[in-house]
């Protein structure tokens, strides 16, 4: 049976639509949910077998980016989530989730201890540029499990900048949360390939059990190769979809 996967939308989100036909390509069937709907009990999140939280800017960032829907993950969902999370459904976060992952520390995962964020980009200004991924041969992440080949893939962002302080990133590298890191051939990244300046070159993390994955590109925005910028020249690698894919078929399972 294919896995229900509920795309929650808040007031701001605009990438629920290719989230959602990203998520049926990749074989689930999506379902666009505001959060009222969660709030009111017309949609309950153990219904379904993977959350995504989509790019936006909710609430339009006014407390920064994320921030607000942070506290929406943190004390609207509250238990919900944690129940959610504990079951072992995949939850993943693009973009402006990815933010708001981080900012209610469903990411990096851990319970106390360190600092992470993400900031301002180092040019100070908005990035949209296209960008290689490579995942992580060691990350146990569902999302990027068994992926050699690098995604390319759209950011959009203004504020994408990976920091930690250095012993949480020294943990966060220790446990092999790093799931996907900005590349230049294969190679480390610096600006633009690298385009806020994350450091370690980390473009996406996991949690300790693997299960949840926030990064800042959209991989949703490279499903078919028609998408490919260079398309036309006969450059059709890169897709997004098996990173999409591998959490469906996780979800399936759980």
């Amino acid at each position: 049976m294919k896995p229900r996967v509920l795309i929650l939308h808040a007031t701001g989100t605009n990438r629920d639509r290719e989230a959602a036909w990203a998520i049926e390509v990749a074989g689930g069937v999506p379902e666009i949910v505001p959060v009222g709907a969660l709030d009111s009990g017309k949609a309950g999140l153990a219904d379904y077998q993977m959350l995504l939280l989509p790019g936006g800017f909710s609430y339009g960032d006014d407390l920064g980016a994320g921030k607000l829907w942070a506290n929406t993950l943190r004390y609207r969902l509250g238990s919900d989530l944690e129940e959610f999370v504990a079951a072992g459904k995949p939850v993943l976060g693009i973009c402006n989730g990815f933010q708001a992952l981080v900012k209610s520390g469903l990411l990096p995962g851990w319970e106390s201890g360190g600092q992470v964020t993400l900031t301002r980009n180092t040019s100070a200004r908005f990035e949209c540029r296209w960008v290689e991924l490579t995942p992580e041969a060691d990350s146990n992440c569902v999302f990027t499990s068994g992926l050699a080949e690098p995604i390319l893939c759209p950011v959009a962002h203004g504020e994408g900048r990976f920091v930690a302080d250095p012993d949480t990133l020294g943990r966060i590298e220790a446990a092999s949360l790093v799931a996907l890191r900005y590349t230049a051939g294969g190679a480390a990244a610096t600006y633009p390939a690298n385009p806020n300046g994350s450091m370690h070159d980390v473009a996406g993390i996991t949690n300790p059990a693997g299960t949840i994955l926030g990064l800042m590109p959209h991989p949703e925005d490279h499903i078919v190769p028609q998408q490919h910028p260079e398309a036309h020249r006969g450059k059709v690698n890169g897709s997004g979809l098996p990173l999409i894919r591998s959490g469906v078929e996780y979800a399936a399972t759980v």
